[in-house]
């Protein structure tokens, strides 16, 4: 074959691979045309099918036609059509109506004036969300008629009273003396304008002592309110969620098992962890948390009861008993010192004197647990089953225990201190690091900030649990001084005085018991306005190991 020959053959080819290449993207632009005329079509049925309101707004310059439904508010601009005859394609807005807070006339006012002026459309209070933050955002439809103003109001505000989760009177509690003394500021600046905004009414007590929210939950009249909302710290969010618990519990006369109580509770952090409010927000951010509870968004939340010698102790979220209870124990004897400073103080005097607590650790496993809790997210079992369960006993030193059925999510932790736990799967994971150099356990507190690894050490062991018993073992004849002198940190444990009490950390608190405690597993026993967050933003770092 001559060269002139197989070039044109050559060109052939090519022009034949161009036409099929352009043939299957006609083919696929085609389809891609006919999905999106499908999917608007199905968007302009349902609207047609249930459309309450039609009319004609401006939003900003221009003219929308502005469709209401059931669910949602869109605009498209009016545009002309174009010297051919076809109209401009325009993505419509949309903004759904579980979005919505609030809505009100707007008016032309001269200054001074305090009601009447000339109407000038309506506005609508929406939340955006911009990553796990939600945020404040407004939409204006202007429009000079009264009447036609009036009717969408009056429609917009009928539609948003169908949202029966969101709240219309609130009991809130403000801890005046929480971290830096914010809560007050907190509240009055960002989350009491947006209850007002949104019509949302309150009842606040500022508290004046640790208990007081709880001595007032066990007397005050529940009934009228749709809620409870806390503005405080880990310390305040743990008074009230026991309060709330025990307050139905006390309600339904049931001393023997836990009641879930009817109120939601809401919680604005204040505080310089917030972990409870991390775990249902992703964020420290009170407008976020203030949205969540305007809107009412609910979430369903696991919690333990702790007791010890059958007499209840508290409800709470997570406890830790070792290094745990230790450091918080220093921490509370530092209080003078502010609290970043005093949490960084007391974890490195705590692993100066690192030391094992020798006790006895059982079990209940939940059904079909693993080794490794965190290869198997969704576990559940009822507690109240545990009697058919056998349970598993282990009697050695360990450095730290900590029992958590929520994530634990903060700053500091932005996985948690257990991550990929769920809200709400019915079980608590038990992290029990056995001992072992302080080297190696310095390298395992580590791995919490960064996110991985912190489970991969072979003194530590992870379990699902819905139940577990933790008998410190008490011995004579050893004081915390003498501890500082003893250079051998791996092997000798911590030998409490007899009678004693073993510090506890329970929810950011400090808790001493004396003897055994006994830790069950109580599935979706609380209701927090918030949702599942999978990580929490990483804000801060702790730079003092």
């Amino acid at each position: 074959m001559s060269e002139p020959e197989e070039k044109l053959q050559g060109e052939q080819r090519e022009s034949t691979k161009k036409k099929k290449k352009e043939k299957r993207s006609g083919k696929k632009k085609k389809k891609e045309k006919k999905e999106q005329e499908e999917e608007q079509q199905v968007e302009e049925e349902d609207e047609s099918e249930c459309v309450v309101l039609r009319g004609i707004f401006k939003l900003g310059k221009k003219s929308h036609d502005v469709l209401l439904t059931r669910t949602r508010l869109t605009w498209t601009p009016i545009t002309p059509e174009t010297p051919t005859g076809e109209a401009c394609v325009v993505q419509p807005g949309v903004v759904l109506l579980q979005d919505v807070y609030a809505v009100k006339v707007k008016r032309r006012r001269a200054i001074g004036q305090q009601s009447g002026g000339a109407v000038l459309g309506v506005a609508l209070f929406c939340c955006k969300r911009r990553g796990k933050r939600l945020e404040e955002d407004t939409l204006h439809l202007h429009n000079a008629s009264s009447e036609h103003t009036h009717t969408w109001y009056n429609t917009l505000k009928e539609l948003l009273t169908g949202f029966s989760s969101r709240p219309r009177y609130l009991k809130v509690f403000i801890n005046p003396s929480s971290h830096k003394k914010e809560a007050v500021h907190i509240y009055r600046d960002h989350v009491a304008p947006l209850f007002k905004m949104a019509d949302v009414r309150t009842d606040i007590t500022v508290t004046e002592r640790k208990g007081h929210a709880l001595s007032v939950m066990k007397e005050c009249k529940l009934d009228e309110y749709d809620g409870v909302v806390c503005v405080g710290g880990d310390g305040s969010v743990a008074e009230l969620c026991h309060a709330v618990v025990l307050r139905a519990q006390l309600d339904a006369d049931s001393p023997e098992r836990p009641v879930k109580p009817v109120l939601p509770l809401g919680i604005i952090p204040a505080g310089s962890t917030d972990v409870v409010s991390c775990s249902v927000h992703g964020v420290r951010d009170p407008v976020t948390a203030a949205l969540h509870i305007i809107l009412g968004h609910l979430q369903q939340v696991d919690m333990c009861s702790f007791s010890s010698l059958g007499q209840l102790v508290r409800f709470g979220f997570s406890a830790m008993f070792g290094f745990g209870g230790r450091s918080i124990a220093l921490a509370e004897k530092k209080r003078w010192m502010p609290s970043s400073r005093r949490r960084e103080y007391a974890l490195v005097k705590t692993l100066a004197r690192l030391r094992p607590e020798d006790c006895q650790l059982s079990f209940l496993p939940v059904k079909m647990s693993k080794r490794n809790l965190f290869e198997n997210r969704d576990q559940a079992q009822d507690p109240e089953s545990e009697g058919e369960e056998s349970w598993t006993t282990n009697q050695g030193l360990y450095l730290s225990i900590s029992i958590m059925s929520i994530p634990c999510l903060s700053p500091h932790t932005p996985q948690g201190l257990a991550p990929n736990t769920r809200l709400a799967n019915g079980s608590a994971a038990l992290i029990a690091v056995g001992n072992t150099s302080r080297s190696e356990f310095i390298k395992h507190l580590k791995r919490y900030s960064s996110s991985s690894g912190q489970f991969s050490f072979s003194f530590v062991e992870t379990h699902a649990v819905s139940a577990v018993r933790i008998r410190p073992r008490a011995l004579t004849g050893w004081s915390e001084e003498e501890s500082e002198e003893d250079g051998d940190s791996k092997t000798s444990p911590i030998i409490q005085s007899e009678g004693a009490a073993f510090p506890w950390n329970i929810d950011g608190e400090l808790v001493e018991i004396a003897n055994e405690v006994l830790i069950r597993v109580h599935p979706r026993l609380i209701t927090l306005y918030g949702e599942e967050v999978d990580e929490a933003e990483l804000t801060v770092s702790c730079s003092c190991i």
